[in-house]
Formats: C-alpha cells, structure tokens, sequence
C-alpha cells in the first residue's frame, strides 16, 4: 500500500508541525502546503481525513500559558479556545481549494461504547460521501484522563478503523521507526518497512516528544498495531518540510507498517467473531438482498429474538432458521420488534421519531 494507491486516507498531524513553540503561532506556511496535498489527494478521488493536534497548543498561546503541563481545568480552557482557531484555520486554507470541512470532537468513550461508535462511523460515512474532509480532534474540553486517548497517534489508528482506511499517515517528527533514538544514537538503524511489529521492535520503541507533542515512538507503534489489525496500512514519515504528503509520493524516507489484510475483510471477520445478543429472522427477499450487497431493512424481517442494545451483534438467520450472517444492528431489540415489516418510509411513524433505513447497514454486516 502507497499514499499513490490509497483510496481512504487518515492523515494525523502534531501539535509541533502547526504550531510555533516559542509563540504559540499558526504556522500558516505549512498549513497551506499541507492543504495543496490533501486538494491533490482529492482530486485523484481519495477520501481524506484529518486527525489533527493543536488545540491546546494555539489555546495555550492565546491565554498566556507557559510550555509544560497544565491544571486540567486550564488544558480544557485552553482547548476550547484553540478549537475555534484550528477550525477556521483549516477551513480557510482548503475552502479556496474547493474543499469543505467539518469538526468531528471525539473522546475514547466514542469508540469503547458500540453505539456511539456507530453514530460516529455514520457521521463520518456520511461526510465522507459528501466530499467533506473531516477535522477529528480528541474533545479536550471534556476529556479527562480516564475518557482520554491521550495522544493523536493513537486516535488516528482508531479513526481509520472507524472509516475502514486502507492507510494512515503519521506526520512526525522523525522519518521513520528506527532501532534506536536517531538524534542521540547515529548507529541506529532505519525500518523502511516492517512486516510484524514483534515485542523486540516495541522494545526498540522510545518515547520522543517535544513540549507540545504528547506522542513518543512507542505510541506510534501502539497505534501501527491497531491500524494493521484491522486492514490498514500505517506509515510515518518526517512532517515539518512544505508538502509532506507530496514529499512522501516523491520518496521521502519513512517507514511503512504492512497491513495484515484487507480492511473490509478485517472488519467483516471482526463481527463474525462476536457472540450475539440476539436473532434476526428474513423472508427470502430480505436474503436475496442481502448476498447482493445491500442492507437489511426492516420490511424483510419476520422475527427478532433476544434483548439486545444499539451497536451490538446479532445473528441473522434466513426463512428456514439457517445461519445467514452476524450484524451490528442499529435499533434495540424492543424497537426492531415493532419494526418487523415495516416499510422505511414507516419507520417515524411507527416509533415517534426518525430512525435510520437500515436496521443493520451492510457495513456492519458479515455474512
């Protein structure tokens, strides 16, 4: 997997390449050069996401704060400030490019808690369909330590998870993984590719941050697991030159972390792994539309058994009780109860208040 062949790309930039240490400034040079790769992405057709650092950062120069670490009520004061900027930064530099943006603010409850991982992955589907490229920050006005990802690295591995990324780009602040820490160790050795992250390599791993980045080597790893897992190809690369994402197409030194399968298929084999809280019985029709690509809706179900909650699996089983599948289901088992056979178009009507189409999305299934 390249950045050239990439069809869904989650690109994850530091605190450190936006913002001016000593003056808490925009660095709106790079900014904007970043803004031209992601225009050149797009305009191949890739979806492109951001996961991107700074919040605190250009809140905390906008306060006054000094470097270092801060009381948490001043680290949420001084993202809730910094939110607003980092916002309207990226906004006007891809608007005159044609692109539109919009801020996703997650916490690490957004992605442990199923449901709410599946509003999130709807909203970033539905953006993505759209043409948008999603701003995603960890919400730091709420966040405390023990609803934290606490560092972007990480989050931008569970965001290309979420979205089903076939790769991630980490923008650092070193080219690659390397067998020792390259600015105090010139005999260490660079990674250009590693095919099984190994708990030699993570021992490798050091922690290499500056004093607005929270990330070091082994969170990058963490995150390289995490992607890998689920199908996505994970890279990092140095971030501070003009263009990084270009660089990187003209043979920037980095290192590349390979995916160990396909993203579709690593997320299907996830589902199919899970126990199911519950059954969810089809007529033919509902199983023909089914093996050619398409949700379920509620008019093809005929039976639902068990007690199950939004976000969690269920097995899907064809007229005769056969085993069809396994599906993330979008509804409650008491509200797919009274949703048995009915038509899209009945769904408000019959609960008092609109729903989704699909009781469970074909994305979410695994037949």
């Amino acid at each position: 997997m390249t950045l050239a062949t990439a069809r869904r790309v989650v690109v994850k930039i530091g605190s450190a390449l936006l913002v001016d240490a000593a003056t808490g400034a925009l660095k709106s040079t790079w900014l904007s050069g970043l803004a031209e790769d992601v225009a050149r992405l797009k305009a191949r057709g890739a979806d492109v996401v951001l996961v991107s650092s700074g919040s605190i950062a250009l809140g905390r120069g906008v306060l006054g704060l000094p470097l270092g670490g801060l009381p948490l009520e001043q680290s949420q004061a001084a993202a809730a400030v910094g939110q607003i900027r980092l916002a309207r930064a990226y906004e006007e530099v891809l608007s005159p490019l044609g692109i539109t943006t919009a801020q996703v603010l997650v916490t690490l409850e957004d992605s442990a808690d199923r449901r709410r991982y599946l509003n999130s992955r709807a909203t970033l589907e539905t953006l993505l369909g759209f043409g948008v490229v999603p701003i995603v920050n960890e919400n730091d006005t709420v966040a405390t330590d023990e609803i934290r990802y606490g560092d972007n690295d990480r989050l931008a591995a569970q965001v290309a998870v979420t979205v089903g990324a076939d790769l991630t780009v980490l923008l650092s602040d070193v080219d690659g993984f390397y067998s020792g820490n390259p600015k105090t160790d010139p005999a260490a050795e660079h990674y250009p590719v590693v095919e099984e992250i190994t708990p030699a390599l993570m021992a490798m791993a050091g922690d290499a941050g500056t004093g607005l980045s929270k990330g070091g080597m082994k969170t990058k790893l963490l995150a390289a697991q995490t992607a890998t897992a689920a199908g996505c190809g994970l890279i990092i690369t140095e971030g501070s030159r003009p263009n990084p994402l270009a660089a990187l197409e003209a043979g920037e030194r980095s290192t590349l972390f390979v995916a160990r399968q396909d993203p579709s298929a690593a997320r299907k084999h996830w589902i199919g792994s899970m126990k199911p809280q519950g059954t969810v019985a089809l007529d033919e029709g509902a199983v023909r539309a089914l093996r050619g690509g398409k949700s379920l809706l509620p008019a093809g179900v005929t039976q639902v058994t068990g007690d199950f909650g939004r976000g969690e699996p269920v097995e899907i089983l064809g007229p005769d009780g056969s085993h069809i599948g396994a599906g993330l289901v979008r509804y409650t088992a008491h509200e797919a109860r009274r949703l048995i056979g009915k038509r899209s178009d009945q769904i408000e009507e019959t609960l008092g208040y609109p729903g989704r189409a699909a009781l469970i999305h074909r994305d979410d299934m695994a037949l």
